[in-house]
């Protein structure tokens, strides 16, 4: 099996709804909190919605703009719903907060499992952020000034983002700095103990995808600062993932931080992020140097 757990405890230790009594309350809170912000900015039109990065017609990409000065900075969030779960629709829920702190606020819509392998999510990624990159001088924003947020799957994902060459999809990269700072909550590093559980049933991964898709097996190659967060009320196989990510990357030198916040559970620790006075948001601002 995968260490010293029995199938029924693996598949609870990475069932994040196991720590909490009902995982709808905060899907929907992720819902109307997210609707509301895209009505919001569709009323003050600050919303460029439905932008094609890809052929795919899943490969879409929300864009809000600043509604209270312009830094031209860009904050991406790439959500989470274990790769086969959850839509741009339901994960605009911070944006609000970045537009009133003059940032342009992403969001990425990506194919799901099992109508796309793990790799190919991955792919959809790096390109969402290449066009991003490419298309920042016509959207308004600098494409120096690039960071990543990502909750659950969505941190797994902005971790492959580092580990990606750029100038592989980028033309004319100078160089594969193109992040300049990534947010990780709660996510998968290592996807080993995945594939025993039922999370792998739509997902099939091969033993090839865990190797290069597991961000703890690889090398980062865009080196900015991270920030990891996990809540008080998760499993311990979570918190050993953040753990041994925060262990790899200081000792490679890399500038991170990380916290255990109290009273959040996998689910609502990342609605943070709309709260200006929440450490994980305070983390984030810093990062981006907007405080």
């Amino acid at each position: 099996m995968y260490k010293d757990f029995d199938l029924a405890n693996l598949e609870r230790e990475y069932s994040p709804s196991s720590c909490i009594d009902d995982i709808n309350v905060y899907i929907n809170k992720y819902i109307s909190l997210s609707k509301e912000a895209n009505e919001n900015a569709k009323k003050n039109k600050s919303l460029k919605a439905d932008l094609s990065y890809g052929k795919n017609s899943d490969e879409l990409i929300d864009l809000y703009l600043p509604t209270k000065g312009n830094n031209r900075k860009l904050q991406v969030y790439i959500h989470g719903g274990y790769w086969q779960a959850l839509t741009k629709a339901e994960s605009s829920f911070a944006a609000t907060n970045f537009q009133q702190h003059g940032c342009y606020f992403a969001v990425i819509n990506y194919s799901l499992a099992p109508n796309a392998s793990l790799s190919e999510i991955v792919e959809q990624n790096k390109r969402a952020i290449a066009w991003l990159f490419s298309n920042a001088e016509a959207l308004g924003f600098d494409a120096s000034e690039i960071y990543l947020s990502g909750s659950s799957a969505g941190g797994h994902l902005a971790m492959m983002m580092l580990q990606t060459l750029w100038s592989d999809y980028v033309e004319n990269s100078k160089s594969n700095q193109l992040i300049k700072g990534v947010c990780a909550v709660s996510g998968i590093y290592d996807l080993t103990p995945i594939a025993h559980t039922y999370i792998n049933e739509p997902l099939q991964l091969t033993a090839t995808e865990i190797e290069k898709n597991s961000p703890l097996n690889n090398s980062l190659l865009n080196t900015c600062p991270v920030v990891f967060a996990f809540g008080e009320q998760e499993t311990s196989e979570f918190k050993r993932q953040t753990s041994e990510m925060l262990m790899k990357l200081s000792q490679a030198g890399i500038e991170v931080s990380c916290n255990e916040i109290t009273n959040r559970n996998h689910f609502d620790i990342i609605l943070d992020l709309s709260d200006p006075n929440s450490w994980l948001c305070h983390q984030v601002f810093r990062q981006m140097k907007l405080i």
